[in-house]
């Protein structure tokens, strides 16, 4: 995938694509997000949604065109390799938060080839430059990966040992779930990312919070999920929410931590807030929506503050 990928394309393509578009059922439509019945340790709950994640990848076959500058979630298609597997996560309720492979090789835990499962992410890498993976599939079981090919073959389903090109240029396989579903029984933090993730698309960012008609500001919405989950912060002003509960490092966040950047460099005033998901995810309120980033991109490494814990 070019990394030169535009993030405005990504953005504006999301809030208008499906605007007087047509497009043929894509199954599963819409699976809301991880619930408290998905598992950790649960290889039931795991093989159902890598079934539904290679359900939905194979019902784009045919419906989708290989582009690594557009990004089009609505018939008819265009995906890069890693924006098609975002998108199939997405579709089923797990969010990766990113389009770009090499994030997506830094979330899960590392899986030896011969123990790969439904649902692993294998990465490959044909560039003789640079450490980051060039292109990523999603294993389906029998040694085959489903992806997005390129531009003559868009999406495909690949044997593994079909072409030298998967054995000389595989980079490794991440396992992404169980990590990024919720325990069972649901912890806190599990239930205020997944009212996070549920609301994300109903609520409209405003200037003022009114909870009745679903309108808030950034903090505002981060206090609507808290309480929702049975947190109460107390606040819905950025800097005094700053305040609420304790420090923890970086290194230690969980699931449903507070994140807090700024606009400046080193600035220990805090323009953005942000919803720790688990596993380098965040979510983000501001003005502009409801987005879903990782911890990894270079603007949040350097405008970073401060996280706390607030139950």
């Amino acid at each position: 995938m070019n990394k030169r990928f535009l993030t405005t394309t990504l953005a504006l393509t999301i809030g208008f694509s499906t605007v007087g578009m047509v497009q043929p059922t894509v199954q599963p439509i819409e699976v809301e997000a991880a619930t408290t019945t998905n598992a950790l340790n649960n290889s039931q709950a795991v093989n159902a949604k890598a079934d539904q994640l290679i359900q939905t990848g194979k019902s784009l076959i045919g419906k989708a065109t290989y582009s690594n500058s557009v990004y089009k979630a609505t018939y008819p298609y265009k995906f890069s390799c890693a924006s098609f597997i975002m998108y199939i996560f997405e579709k089923n309720g797990v969010d990766l938060a990113t389009y770009n492979e090499d994030y997506m090789l830094q979330q899960g835990t590392s899986v030896n080839r011969n123990q790969l499962q439904k649902g692993d992410l294998l990465f490959f890498k044909s560039k003789k430059t640079g450490t980051d993976p060039d292109h990523v599939g999603m294993y389906i079981g029998n040694n085959k990966m489903i992806h997005m090919a390129d531009s003559k073959q868009n999406i495909v389903i690949s044997d593994l040992n079909s072409k030298p090109y998967y054995k000389d240029n595989y980079v490794g396989a991440r396992r992404v779930l169980p990590t990024l579903l919720s325990a069972n029984p649901a912890t806190k933090g599990d239930k205020i990312v997944e009212n996070a993730f549920n609301y994300k698309n109903k609520v409209t960012m405003s200037s003022t919070n009114n909870e009745a008609s679903l309108r808030f500001t950034a903090p505002g919405y981060v206090d609507f999920v808290y309480r929702k989950s049975g947190v109460k912060l107390g606040t819905t002003n950025l800097k005094e929410l700053m305040n609420v509960g304790t420090t923890v490092s970086r290194t230690n966040l969980k699931k449903g931590d507070l994140v807090f950047f700024n606009s400046v460099k080193g600035s220990k005033t805090p323009s953005l807030v942000a919803i720790y998901a688990g596993d380098q995810r965040i979510i983000i309120p501001s003005s502009s929506g409801i987005t879903t980033r990782v911890l990894m991109v270079d603007y949040y490494k350097e405008h970073y503050i401060t996280a706390k814990r607030v139950f």
